[in-house]
């Protein structure tokens, strides 16, 4: 796969739990210079809703016909609501790539995930990301799980567009947004 520069890539994150109902900011970035648009939905604490409201968000957005990829920070948002990628990639027919700064340690998830409904679903989520790659990123290690795209691809893209941090500027952006925005709310300010 030839990976352009200015590749249009959907980074998603989630802000602090202080309610029922959690924000997730998307944000789309060419590669990792240029902010082209913000994303910002709600998914429930600890639901079942996060594959879902990913994939409305994705195809609604007037970006959807340039984005090339979607990137995640992790596979779970607002505490325990599982995104299932492969059921997100098959949605959207769009790469998904998976960046985690530590590898997770998925005994201690499992064990979690067994005093939440569901717990079928959400751990076959869990399973749906696939294995857990180790990569070199400007000489830090982090880790990726992927969907529809090789993993030597999505090391490039993660690679290319980790420019001015350790992780990719679209998920550093990403986290400051859903987090600035969650500030100011809690102290009534919005």
């Amino acid at each position: 796969m030839h990976i352009k520069p200015e590749i249009r890539i959907l980074a998603i994150d989630d802000s602090a739990i202080i309610r029922a109902q959690v924000m997730i900011v998307g944000v789309i970035f060419r590669g990792g210079e240029w902010l082209d648009g913000v994303l910002r939905s709600e998914i429930t604490k600890d639901g079942l809703d996060a594959t879902d409201v990913i994939s409305e968000m994705v195809i609604a957005t007037k970006h959807y016909p340039q984005i090339r990829a979607i990137m995640l920070d992790g596979v779970t948002y607002g505490g325990f609501n599982v995104v299932d990628i492969s059921e997100l990639h098959r949605r959207t027919n769009l790469p998904v790539i998976v960046v985690m700064r530590a590898e997770p340690d998925t005994g201690r998830i499992r064990q979690a995930l067994q005093h939440l409904p569901n717990f079928d679903l959400r751990w076959r989520a869990i399973e749906n990301a696939g294995r857990i790659t180790e990569i070199d990123v400007h000489g830090n290690l982090i880790y990726i799980q992927c969907c529809g795209i090789e993993v030597t691809d999505a090391a490039s893209i993660v690679r290319m567009s980790t420019t001015h941090s350790h992780i990719p500027e679209p998920l550093r952006v990403a986290h400051l947004i859903a987090t600035g925005i969650v500030c100011r709310e809690s102290r009534g300010q919005a």
